[in-house]
């Protein structure tokens, strides 16, 4: 087996985050049985109690009483079960269609998705992404343009009219990066169904080779500096853009998560640098064979490319002409998502996850202030960045990253962030996913989503993983929600206090710990909370990747799905079940409200899904819209 065929096998058989553990085996902590014993039974976590140590946490009364009765209920719609079917599932008055799907040509000079040989470079540079994932809906003079991220390419379903589920010819190769980045795309609703409006002045495609601007403090630093952009000023292109944010002066920010796995070397004694290391960049990428086709992508020849890459970046999604501009100021790493907030004197504060198991939280807070209507044009540039530091009694810390606590300066701290974040001592999260702040109050949510490696292994750069604060349990394969409301309602103070929402698992199987926190039931469970988003009313809608297999400890969990929680009583129900194999991600809402866009992403990852189109189809990524038959709001 070549190692290109390797790294596809191995890409099908894990998960992003797991590669970069298969790179990187941490050694096991010893005392890890001592660890599992520390933390107390279910019965104790009903009362309201989990204990770490020799420190006992008292939960909050939201994610750990009784929920009311369900004549209480303030969620506007009848729960429904889990399925393993291939299809969509909605409650009953909700209907649902298909607004764009993966190679869906943007422009009438497109060509259409071609089920046999599922197009080529130049077909797919002008159509919908693949692998859609965090998105965001604008609309100006009474039209709704949406960008949309595409993350990444199954391999085994892009390139399934090759022999081996493989990219072959160097065309291969560029359709694949031509299905990354972000497609922006206008839609209209027409007779109640949703659908991508063909050769719209908007429309466009942001790929792995389009101009960005960087910005912020590693602009012009060395390490920023290769050949082809000797300045250290403007890169090409982003690519695995998981998560998205949006700012209120009318930009959509795109978040670069795992970056690593397009980067390899073509000189297999070229020594990695302990930097790279730090952020899963090794010998060999993922299997997309980019640097066959594209030097940027070899690292024995561009060894400071992988640094131009891992930021948010900012994009203006009603000017086709712009360029994006890399905000490297919000730090490097594998963001998630970017929730951003105007803060009350003024300040705006960006919270953001890096998503690997053992990282960190973050929140940024500009120096400057948003002037409503005024030029916020370049707000994100400069400000500071901090990190969380969670303590068991259920308080917290943000800690600023400066060259004075940190000794780096300003230039490493953006493109070393998880270096800096190590040095002050940050606490190690389960996977900060999505981070969701409350529309109508100062407190904010993050999914952690889950960490097999909790009280087992450090982190990839030696950080302990101890089993305690907002990650009580070891080997956590169901995640949890945990959230935290500022010193003073004031996003831009150090201080605040925390609990969790939600502790996921399944109560079917465990009468522990893994079975979940009291608002976990059998008819609601769940596993790997991933996306969050509040509509309107305050309501917090979930999103889940994890395990769909229906087996052991996921038994009767079924496809993954989308549920809605009230944060006042506690309560989560089931609103939608996804088709065979796929992460249900991304939100936007009309300004009415009246429909809900949701990503569904990699159906039949791992073989069985003909979704959306049935039959002997391909299946395909694709973005649906949710409406109420009645024409009600959503949210």
């Amino acid at each position: 087996m070549s190692s290109v065929e390797k790294s596809v096998e191995t890409l099908e058989k894990y998960s992003f985050d797991e590669l970069d553990e298969i790179r990187r085996t941490p050694p096991e902590t010893t005392d890890f049985d001592r660890i599992v014993d520390t933390v107390l039974t279910r019965r104790a976590m009903l009362r309201g109690g989990l204990a770490f140590g020799t420190a006992a946490l008292v939960m909050g009364t939201t994610a750990l009483t009784p929920m009311p009765a369900r004549a209480e209920s303030k969620l506007p719609f009848m729960p429904i079960e889990t399925n393993g079917l291939d299809t969509i599932t909605v409650p009953d008055g909700y209907s649902w269609n298909v607004v764009a799907t993966w190679g869906e040509p943007l422009w009438s000079s497109g060509q259409d998705f071609d089920h046999v040989n599922r197009g080529t470079s130049e077909s797919q540079a002008r159509a919908f992404g693949d692998c859609n994932d965090g998105m965001a809906l604008f609309t100006h003079n009474g039209r709704h343009i949406l960008a949309v991220n595409n993350e990444y390419t199954t391999l085994r379903v892009h390139f399934g009219h090759r022999p081996d589920g493989l990219p072959v010819t160097p065309d291969d190769y560029r359709k694949g990066k031509m299905a990354h980045g972000v497609s922006v795309i206008e839609v209209a609703q027409t007779g109640g169904r949703w659908a991508i409006v063909k050769d719209s002045p908007y429309n466009r495609r942001i790929t792995p080779d389009s101009k960005m601007e960087i910005t912020g403090p590693a602009r012009g630093h060395d390490l920023m500096k290769t050949s082809g952009d000797p300045t250290g000023t403007v890169s090409l292109g982003t690519w695995n853009n998981c998560g998205n944010g949006r700012t209120p002066w009318g930009t959509y920010l795109t978040c670069e998560e795992n970056f690593n796995g397009y980067f390899g070397s073509s000189d297999e004694s070229y020594e990695v640098s302990p930097e790279l290391s730090r952020y899963g960049i090794d010998h060999t990428d993922w299997g997309y064979g980019w640097l066959n086709v594209d030097s940027r992508f070899d690292i024995s020849k561009e060894p400071n490319e992988p640094n131009r890459a891992g930021y948010v970046v900012e994009i203006d999604p009603l000017d086709p002409d712009s360029m994006p501009k890399k905000r490297t100021a919000m730090g490097r790493f594998k963001h998630e998502n970017a929730e951003l907030v105007v803060n009350s004197d003024g300040h705006v504060v960006v919270y953001l996850g890096d998503d690997e198991r053992g990282e960190f939280l973050y929140k940024f807070v500009t120096a400057g202030k948003h002037v409503e209507g005024g030029d916020n044009t370049d707000l994100l540039e400069t400000g500071t960045l901090y990190v969380a530091k969670f303590n068991d009694a259920q308080t917290g810390k943000w800690l600023a990253l400066t060259p004075e606590t940190t000794g780096m300066s300003e230039a490493e701290i953006a493109i070393h962030t998880r270096m800096a974040a190590s040095k002050v001592g940050a606490t190690t999260m389960d996977r900060p996913e999505w981070v969701a702040a409350h529309p109508n109050k100062a407190e904010i949510y993050c999914a952690l989503t889950n960490n097999k490696n909790r009280g087992k292994k450090t982190n990839a750069g030696g950080d302990e993983q101890p089993v305690g604060g907002p990650n009580p349990r070891a080997a956590n394969n169901y995640g949890q929600i945990v959230r935290w409301w500022p010193k003073g309602s004031d996003h831009t103070s150090e201080d605040f206090e925390w609990d969790l929402f939600v502790m996921a698992g399944n109560p079917t199987v465990h009468d522990d710990k893994y079975g979940g926190s009291s608002n976990v039931t059998p008819q609601n469970m769940f596993n790997s909370p991933d996306g969050l988003a509040f509509d309107s009313k305050g309501r917090l809608w979930i999103q889940t990747d994890g395990n769909y297999s229906n087996e052991g400890d996921f038994a009767g969990m079924g496809n993954n799905q989308m549920l809605v929680g009230d944060p006042e009583t506690g309560e989560i129900n089931r609103f939608l079940v996804g088709p065979i194999g796929c992460e249900i991600t991304g939100f936007a809402w009309t300004p009415d409200y009246r429909t809900l866009f949701v990503g569904i992403q990699h159906p039949g990852e791992k073989g069985g899904s003909h979704f959306p189109e049935g039959g002997n189809a391909v299946p395909r990524s694709c973005v649906i819209a949710i409406t109420r038959d009645d024409d009600q709001p959503i949210g």
